[in-house]
């Protein structure tokens, strides 16, 4: 079987993203699942190429047990659109700044809200953006990408049944 190839994306790929990424692959391994979805995540920005998430995610990940201090900022490449069967955004600017870079309609078809998944779709559209706010803000982030990415994985399991 193909695995199921997702890249999570935010804008510079230090907050929400890889936030993202580690929820789920926390969830995808603790479904026994690693095989079956491959992971990854960027951002429509390169400003941060290369560093380390934020402090502050960091801070939150290490909360709940996840530790994402080995991941690194990149930005989205055209390789992308090519590798990865779903493109997740965290909001509508991440989504046109990602949609200006798809090659064509079947890669623009890739592309869906991060919240688009989970109880929370239809009534969140978007992962706030935490990085001008507080600790607080990296705490809601969190609580909305584990309930998207329950959802995400359902679905992905359902799909693969």
């Amino acid at each position: 079987m193909t695995p199921v190839r997702v890249l999570f994306v935010c804008w510079g790929n230090i907050c929400r993203s890889p936030t993202a990424e580690a929820v789920m692959r926390r969830l995808v391994d603790e479904a026994g699942m690693a095989g079956a979805i491959v992971l990854d995540s960027a951002g429509t920005s390169a400003e941060h190429g290369g560093s380390p998430p934020d402090r502050r995610a960091v801070a939150e990940a290490d909360r709940r047990g996840l530790d994402i201090r080995g991941l690194r900022a990149r930005k989205v490449t055209p390789d992308d659109w090519r590798d990865f069967d779903l493109l997740l955004v965290a909001d509508a600017a991440v989504e046109r700044n990602l949609l200006r870079t798809a090659p064509d309609d079947a890669a623009r078809a890739k592309v869906h809200r991060m919240t688009d998944f989970g109880p929370d779709a239809g009534v969140i559209d978007e992962v706030p953006d935490p990085y001008y706010g507080g600790p607080d803000g990296f705490e809601e982030v969190y609580d909305v990408l584990d309930r998207a990415c329950r959802g995400l994985l359902d679905e992905l399991a359902a799909r693969q049944a």
